[in-house]
């Protein structure tokens, strides 16, 4: 079930809403907790019922690894404590060797059984995602390089497997730290299973989401919440059924023709990537705020995952702002264990680059997906390599110019541009092709609208070995001009716009994660008045009629 579908808006959301409250204002928390759960399991089974054994069987696995880890935890702290009291009272009486040693070994039988389990937990997660994710992948692999017939029936990637196990990856290795314990099953079973979390994020900390699920205020409908949710709920349908899905139509086109070999021109190919640049980031973008949207809708606060990344002015701040919880996951779960910046420059190079290539493994089985981390990998190590140098000529690295800091973030949108054409391909050849048109290698041709629209310099490029393209531009801007104007309003959307966090500010829509800037306007920040509930029953109106075909969420994919 999409949320940008009639049926997920009329019939599924305000059922699950109404019955909630319903039981839940009469103090039955327990069964409002378990119609939650049931609904959201019936929103996962909606697109294959098959797995829903798989995401149960999950639950109950995970779920008895986090007791076993928390219980072995307080038993440390018990057995520590014990040792404690044991060595005040006995230290006139033991031999001190005899003492530490015997400390020692206590120690090391409390430390190494939890790793046990922890590992355990771990390595049969990422065994379940690996055979279902890319279990083909390295079969193909190995049979290109082995010349073998080895072959595996196509296996379907069960919708949302990467992000409820890594949200329960992270839930193992907190109980391990002693950080987290849970006991009751029902709040877990919602933890993992909360529908508008569940299918594409944001990945969420069990601390962050068990304590509210214990607050008797979100089961009493609160008018605030609803106002609030059902705004930014609409402000991301708006982003993905009006924007991402219009330019989708520019995007789709460039990327086929590369795969089939056609020769592509530079404004052909760039107006591709732009195309689809922007289809991910209000795709990408719309689901994180009808996410948080209808969890407020439940007096629920998801934490925030995204931040208008292409105003970022580097490829540091772009992470900081692109899929906000994964970097997360990927900083404290990947980097920082193998080393962060701990060990010297070097190794901090090494670590960062195997933390973007196993993160673009991550989206995608495939090499184009590894290729396009490996991109981040390069420029996050020239974006630390730049910034040590400019302190090392002590300059201050926290001040810039406005100009110096609109290059750099044209630098910084220029460069991840050129990734997403990787990212985008369905091969390394159609990467290539794209890339080849963009650099220019196949010339530079002039669309066809642009005849008798350039005046006297028309004849001068002419003259200079550009060329009328009469063929390919048409099927990339299909009606008139007007497409480009489209494109180039919706690059100054991203650039200069608020972005929903800031026009909702004053209701804090989301856990802030990202200290990004504030949004000066005050005048501009939604409020809960006659005149912002009509605009925002435009917007919705507006989004409704756009909603003509089915158009799934790019990053149901991965």
């Amino acid at each position: 079930m999409l949320f940008n579908s009639y049926l997920f808006i009329f019939l599924f959301l305000p059922i699950t809403l109404l019955v909630f409250f319903s039981i839940g204002s009469r103090g039955h928390h327990r069964i409002a907790i378990a119609w939650l759960i049931a609904a959201s399991l019936f929103f996962y089974g909606w697109w294959n019922p098959a797995y829903l054994g798989l995401i149960l069987a999950s639950i109950l696995f995970n779920y008895a690894v986090g007791v076993a880890l928390a219980n072995q935890h307080a038993q440390t702290l018990v057995s520590q404590s014990t040792q404690l009291n044991s060595t005040q009272l006995n230290s006139t009486q033991l031999n001190s060797t005899q003492l530490n040693s015997t400390q020692l070994n206590s120690t090391q039988l409390n430390s190494t059984q939890p790793k046990i389990v922890l590992a355990f937990g771990v390595f049969v997660n990422l065994f379940l995602l690996g055979y279902f994710k890319y279990a083909n992948f390295f079969v193909d692999n190995f049979n290109s390089l082995t010349s073998s017939t080895y072959h595996l029936q196509t296996i379907i990637l069960p919708l949302a497997i990467s992000f409820f196990t890594f949200q329960q990856i992270t839930y193992l290795v907190d109980a391990y730290k002693g950080e987290t314990r849970e006991y009751n099953f029902l709040h877990y079973c919602l933890f993992v299973t909360f529908f508008p979390q569940l299918i594409a994020g944001p990945i969420v900390h069990h601390r962050e989401m068990l304590p509210q699920f214990a607050k008797d205020v979100i089961y009493k409908l609160n008018h605030e919440h609803l106002a609030v949710g059902i705004t930014i709920f609409f402000l991301g349908l708006f982003k993905k059924v009006v924007l991402a899905d219009s330019v989708a139509i520019y995007a789709t086109p460039v990327f086929e023709a590369a795969e089939q070999g056609l020769r592509l021109g530079f404004f052909e190919a760039w107006g591709g990537a732009l195309a689809y640049t922007f289809q991910l980031y209000f795709d990408f973008s719309g689901y994180s705020d009808m996410a948080i949207g209808i969890a407020r809708m439940f007096g629920i606060r998801l934490p925030l995952n995204f931040h208008s990344p292409y105003k970022a002015v580097n490829i540091i701040e772009f992470w900081r702002r692109w899929h906000i919880t994964l970097s997360r996951f990927l900083r404290d779960y990947l980097y920082i264990p193998l080393g962060g910046n701990r060990k010297g420059t070097i190794r901090r190079y090494i670590n960062l680059m195997i933390t973007m290539l196993l993160g673009g493994l991550w989206h995608g089985a495939g090499w184009t997906f590894v290729v396009w981390g490996a991109l981040h990998g390069v420029y996050l190590m020239i974006n630390h390599a730049w910034q040590a140098l400019r302190i090392a000529l002590g300059q201050d690295i926290t001040r810039s110019s406005w100009w110096g800091r609109g290059l750099s973030q044209l630098i910084t949108f220029t460069a991840v541009v050129i990734a997403w054409v990787f990212f985008r391909a369905e091969s390394f050849s159609g990467a290539i092709n794209v890339l080849q048109a963009m650099a220019g290698m196949n010339g530079i041709p002039l669309p066809w609208f642009l005849i008798g629209n350039l005046g006297q310099f028309e004849p001068w490029l002419l003259e200079h070995g550009f060329e009328i393209d009469m063929v390919f531009p048409n099927r990339l801007f299909p009606k008139n001009f007007n497409d480009v104007y489209w494109l180039f309003f919706i690059l100054l959307l991203t650039w200069y716009a608020p972005n929903t966090q800031q026009f909702m500010s004053r209701y804090q829509p989301a856990f802030d994660i990202y200290r990004g800037e504030a949004w000066q306007y005050s005048g501009l920040q939604w409020q809960p008045t006659r005149a912002w509930a009509a605009s925002s029953a435009m917007i919705a109106a507006l989004s409704i009629l756009s909603l003509t075909r089915v158009s799934e969420f790019l990053y149901f994919q991965f």
